[in-house]
């Protein structure tokens, strides 16, 4: 029999529900922001991807899903989504409308690495990029924004900490401070990050290794910004502090991805174990004129949502029923009447379902039950004959009888209630 390949996992029916609460919260917020959705491709040129987020980065060298397709053209499983905004934004001509183009994504990623909680091959993001500004107050929103969205999901015991790797020159001289503060210690440095230490010694910091998360703790972080670059990140610590949003400056938060400046941060959880990160970002004012546009400064985030789930308290969510109502058929001859009802149900906006295989009662009931049905409908021979239906609360155990013509005023009705009652 075949399976789903190792790292990657079907999302079935009784989790799909879960997924499309998120995503629906997420997209009532982010139009309140002001952000748009776009939708990118899945493949991309590879070099998109190398030339943005670096051709040492371990996701470029060792997580990328690499393929030569039948015109011999380097393709890429996209491994995350912001090269392929900054090029659709500038492919199409996206900032010509407004100062600030607002964009936001959902939809998978592809990373060789090892399976492993919250963690797959195949994962699934939500972004935003807001291209356009360098204001701190625009790094303050979006970070906001970060935050309303695990506000909206009822996320608890969460952690926002930031820090600004500054312009290109100070983060220059910070990776060679780190560079030569790291070098006593290479010994002790996992395999991985002695590779690290010559080709992007930033990502050192990032590694849950436990001798190099001790290294990288004892290395003093000192602040090594220009002075624009600090006024800039003064700014967003006044912004975040004007919107209640409680922080830390966390030094060793660099964001291994080459085209980060100034503001980075991350938001953790700590149910989620060693890796606790539930949404990254930060600013990357260079990337936009690095990939062949003009001098565009920009800022965004992305938020894993496999991890945003395992953050997620279910008890807390409530999806009401799947099924606004099943019509069960006993008796012959009233099938064609059952099947006729059901349709006009579903023209009402009404969810509804009924049996295919001519079970009894009972089952049908018990089928009812476990798709979550609110009502059924009971399509029976001595009610037709009376131009009826039986119409059965599955909530209160009630059953009576009502008029086939007023049976989706009923079922209405019994949603309303229940708007009423939560």
């Amino acid at each position: 029999m075949l399976k789903a390949l190792r790292g990657t996992k079907d999302i079935l029916p009784s989790d799909a529900v879960l997924w499309r609460l998120v995503e629906s919260s997420a997209r009532d917020i982010l139009g309140r922001y002001g952000y748009k959705e776009i939708r990118t491709p899945i493949i991309e040129e590879a070099a998109l991807f190398i030339r943005s987020i670096g051709d040492v980065t371990d996701i470029v060298q060792k997580e990328m899903y690499v393929f030569s397709d039948r015109g011999e053209r380097t393709i890429a499983l996209r491994p995350e989504a912001t090269a392929s905004i900054v090029r659709a934004y500038l492919e199409n001509s996206l900032g010509r409308e407004n100062t600030v183009t607002k964009l936001f994504y959902i939809g998978p990623m592809f990373r060789s690495e090892r399976p492993q909680k919250g963690r797959q091959r195949q994962f699934h993001q939500l972004g935003v990029e807001a291209l356009g500004s360098d204001n701190p107050f625009l790094d303050a929103e979006v970070i906001s924004l970060a935050v309303s969205i695990i506000k909206a999901l009822g996320i608890k015991d969460f952690n926002l900490n930031i820090n600004s790797l500054g312009c290109p020159e100070d983060k220059s001289g910070m990776i060679e401070k780190y560079r030569k503060a790291v070098k006593p210690h290479m010994d002790s440095l996992c395999a991985e990050c002695k590779e690290r230490y010559n080709k992007n010694v930033l990502r050192i910091f990032d590694c849950k290794n436990g001798n190099c998360s001790n290294i990288a703790g004892v290395i003093e972080s000192d602040d090594l910004l220009c002075g624009d670059c600090a006024d800039h990140f003064e700014s967003v610590k006044r912004g975040l502090d004007a919107l209640k949003i409680d922080f830390t400056v966390d030094r060793r938060i660099v964001r291994g991805l080459d085209y980060y400046t100034k503001t980075v941060f991350e938001i953790t959880q700590k149910d989620l174990g060693a890796k606790d990160a539930i949404c990254a970002g930060g600013r990357y004012n260079n990337l936009v004129k690095e990939m062949g546009g003009k001098d565009t400064p920009a800022v965004g985030f992305a938020f894993g949502m496999e991890r945003m789930l395992l953050g997620l308290k279910k008890d807390n969510i409530v999806s009401g029923p799947a099924l606004d109502a099943f019509v069960a058929v006993t008796g012959e001859g009233v099938y064609e009447k059952a099947f006729i009802l059901t349709n006009e149900l579903r023209k009402k906006g009404l969810s509804c379902d009924i049996d295919y295989s001519a079970r009894t009662l009972k089952t049908q009931l018990r089928m009812a039950e476990k798709s979550g049905a609110r009502a059924v409908v009971i399509f029976g021979e001595d009610e037709i004959k009376k131009g009826k239906v039986s119409l059965k609360d599955m909530l209160k155990r009630e059953q009576k009888e009502v008029e086939i013509g007023d049976a989706a005023e009923e079922i209405l009705a019994l949603n309303n209630m229940d708007k009423e009652n939560s």
